[in-house]
């Protein structure tokens, strides 16, 4: 393994300072990433056992307004089933029919990573809940999280409060600003890493920050915080 260093911090923020504490593992996510809703059981396993502090970086990798179209629905459905047979997570009919099927809608994770911002920056022992509401709306129930009311509803449903859900729709300069901090972070993160896509998986040392093989989030869910807590004490 290459040397680690701190990667360039010359714009440190208060997400920065939170984020980068000796001993955290960083999950680097996307709402709208299938690979990401797979290691969902994973994550969730990881954060349930406090074994670590687990930070959570929505990267804004999707965010954008691609088109929905045949080839791109035929070529996300191919991958999701790749998805799916390794890790056993849903990709529904629904789905595929009423999500993937839309070709009047768009394949954007703005409003879903910005739901998810809202709920990290007002009520963060939620957020890992509110990420895998939204990632199951959209992979389980074939709803379209691109739309901010079925974010904003997927909110509600959870029980995240009424002011909250009112900051998302509302586009609060707060969240707004926490949300490109952090975005801004996990791009950084990645180059220095060398990761190419999400979900990446980090690690702060004393000395740096490292990757994990994101692999480990697709093996035995069982066997996820052995072996994550187990690469902290070889580093």
């Amino acid at each position: 393994m290459s040397e680690e260093t701190t990667p360039d911090l010359d714009a440190e923020t208060d997400e920065n300072v939170q984020v980068l504490v000796p001993g955290t593992v960083i999950a680097i996510v996307d709402p709208l990433c299938g690979w990401c809703w797979g290691a969902a059981p994973a994550l969730t396993r990881l954060a349930e056992s406090g074994a670590v502090p687990l930070e959570l970086l929505a990267s804004g990798l999707f965010i954008g307004g691609r088109p929905m179209t045949p080839d791109f629905a035929a070529y996300a459905w191919k991958n999701d089933c790749r998805i799916r047979d390794l890790t056993g997570q849903t990709f529904s009919d629904a789905y595929r029919e009423k999500v993937l099927g839309d070709l009047d809608s768009t394949f954007d994770s703005g409003p879903a990573t910005l739901a998810f911002a809202t709920v990290q920056s007002r009520a963060p022992g939620e957020a890992l809940r509110a990420l895998h509401a939204l990632q199951a709306a959209r992979w389980v129930e074939g709803r379209d999280i691109t739309d901010e009311a079925v974010c904003a509803a997927v909110l509600r449903e959870i029980g995240i409060g009424e002011d909250d859900v009112s900051a998302f729709l509302n586009e609060d300069e707060a969240v707004i600003d926490a949300l490109n901090q952090r975005a801004d972070l996990a791009r950084r993160l990645m180059e220095h890493v060398g990761a190419r896509g999400v979900p990446a998986l980090l690690r702060v040392t004393e000395t740096g920050v490292e990757m994990i093989e994101s692999r480990v989030l697709f093996e035995n869910v069982e066997t996820i915080v052995m072996q994550v807590v187990g690469s902290q004490g070889a580093a």
